[in-house]
């Protein structure tokens, strides 16, 4: 079954009523502390995340503050978000290339993001939409490609891929949407070891809700 794009919209628009209140997960106050949060929710849950950093950002929030912050300190900080040894080392080389190549501040174009040490397109995406409310693609996480895979949006493994695939097929004013949507849809109902088929508002959307609920 492939969509056409008046099933594209009535399935985002679908998700859309089911999660009103689908935003960003990651709590913050400032672009770089965004930035921060975004590295730090590699291979960790947001709600860990939100968990730690505000006991950093009481005391570090500006590029200035990471650049010069010592990195036993910052590994000691962030070790309960996981691979703090590598995400301290991008942290405050990403917060010096800022504090020397922009003045401080952090950059709004997808080249200059991800020209930062820790920042891929994913990232970039999210930093993009939810501080300068850019939506140039769509950042792909594992709930974004599960779901891509399930309903039969792109059938590709890669996070660069899929989202090209998706940028292909939605009009361009719900790329800002499909993210959180799908990032929520992940969470409440289209699990990755038991989704919830038979509650599931797009099932009649989906390519893999059918087999799912056959094999109950």
């Amino acid at each position: 079954m492939k969509l056409d794009k008046k099933e594209l919209i009535e399935l985002v628009e679908t998700l859309k009523k089911a999660y009103p209140d689908a935003t960003c997960s990651l709590n913050f106050s400032t672009p770089f502390e965004l930035v921060v949060s975004v590295m730090l929710s590699a291979q960790c849950t947001d709600e860990r995340v939100n968990k730690t950093t505000p006991a950093i950002f009481a005391k570090y929030s500006t590029p200035e503050d990471f650049a010069n912050i010592d990195i036993n300190e910052l590994e000691d900080l962030i070790h309960p978000c996981g691979f703090y040894k590598n995400k301290a080392k991008n942290i405050k080389a990403c917060a010096q290339k800022i504090v020397k190549d922009f003045n401080g501040v952090v950059p709004h174009t997808m080249e200059e993001l991800t020209s930062l040490p820790g920042v891929g397109r994913k990232s970039a995406n999210v930093i993009l939409l939810e501080v300068f409310g850019i939506a140039e693609g769509i950042a792909v996480d594992t709930h974004a490609k599960r779901i891509s895979n399930r309903i039969g949006l792109s059938t590709s493994d890669t996070p660069e891929k899929i989202e090209q695939d998706l940028i292909k097929l939605f009009p361009k004013e719900y790329l800002k949407d499909i993210n959180h949507l799908f990032v929520w849809h992940g969470r409440n109902t289209c699990d990755a070891r038991k989704p919830k088929c038979e509650t599931c508002p797009v099932k009649s959307f989906c390519n893999s809700a059918n087999k799912f609920m056959k094999k109950k």
